[in-house]
């Protein structure tokens, strides 16, 4: 087992109280995994990445339990996470073309993380420019800023920076939000290929986008109003999702050859609920087209299929 959480709470503190932005979230990652996370904008999903390995305020934990490799991680302990960071956990940040000091050269960049976890440049050199082929950079981008790099190329170094040290788990947020078409292609590629070569034992890759999962995941986890909806295999995600959510959101994407004469795209009406006073039951009810009475309690996150886990009234009785 690679990571495991148990009831976690993440929120946010705020003059008005507290946003409750990862609420009651429970899931594993298994070692070699792959796990898609998805949902609409402000469910959660970058809450939870970035509390795993910098839990700064606003944020702040409430409660829950992290193990990463049956050893507890302390993300409530700023200081006591310093020795699993980039170790055990490590991040691709949402914003990773913009992470890198303008003023220091990528070489020293490197340098300083080795010498912060007890290592040296010199010691690591010919893994350095060995990982800097795979991603298909020249050794000459060590001797160079930043602003002398493109967006694709920057993007490859944080990735190469960030797995150096054979983490347990990677976390890719958002990282394909910003490139072309093409450049999402190569650096999705790249993550299955580093999981494939051990430079990490699992992945989870952060995304609005499940076409780029499809592509990529072993599973995937949708996220709703702090909440995790449904989690399944991706061929069972997108081809047979079960959550009215998913269902809706898996609607809403382009199928290639399909012209929009033919096949409209859907929108999910509505929005997500105010997350400073979440409603009581479903947090989907205001906008699912299946809601009824038994909505208004909560659902619990249930194994309908091996494997296969919904939060939903209707598909939990669907059988009754």
């Amino acid at each position: 087992m690679s990571l495991e959480i148990e009831n976690l709470r993440i929120y946010y503190q705020t003059l008005r109280g507290d946003v409750k932005a990862v609420d009651n979230l429970s899931f594993k990652v298994e070692n070699g995994e792959i796990m898609g996370l998805a949902g609409e904008s402000g469910c959660g999903k970058s809450t939870l990445s970035n509390s795993l390995i910098l839990l700064k305020p606003p944020m702040k934990y409430v409660s829950g339990n992290v193990t990463i490799d049956d050893e507890p991680l302390p993300i409530h302990d700023f200081k006591g996470m310093n020795k699993f960071r980039y170790k055990k956990v490590s991040i691709i940040p949402q914003y990773a073309m913009n992470a890198l000091n303008p003023t220091q050269k990528i070489g020293k960049l490197i340098s300083d993380l080795l010498e912060n976890h007890g290592t040296s440049f010199s010691t690591m050199e010919k893994e350095i420019k060995e990982r800097f082929k795979i991603v298909e950079l020249k050794e000459a981008v060590l001797d160079m800023y930043p602003m002398e790099l493109s967006g694709g190329m920057k993007q490859r170094v944080v990735m190469v920076i960030s797995t150096l040290l054979n983490p347990s788990l990677l976390l890719a947020d958002e990282i394909t939000s910003a490139l072309d078409v093409s450049t999402q292609k190569a650096v999705s590629r790249m993550i299955v290929e580093f999981r494939n070569r051990g430079f990490v034992k699992s992945v989870i890759f952060v995304t609005h986008d499940v076409s780029v999962l499809y592509q990529i995941a072993d599973s995937i986890m949708i996220m709703y109003a702090g909440k995790q909806v449904e989690r399944a295999s991706t061929e069972t995600i997108v081809k047979k999702p079960l959550h009215p959510y998913t269902k809706l959101l898996i609607s809403s994407l382009p199928e290639v050859g399909i012209k929009y004469s033919e096949n409209p795209l859907k929108g999910i009406p509505g929005n997500p609920p105010e997350l400073l006073t979440p409603p009581n039951g479903c947090r989907f009810r205001s906008r699912c087209p299946l809601a009824y009475e038994k909505c208004m309690e909560e659902p619990p996150l249930v194994e309908v299929m091996p494997n296969h886990y919904v939060a939903c009234w209707k598909v939990e009785n669907a059988n009754d």
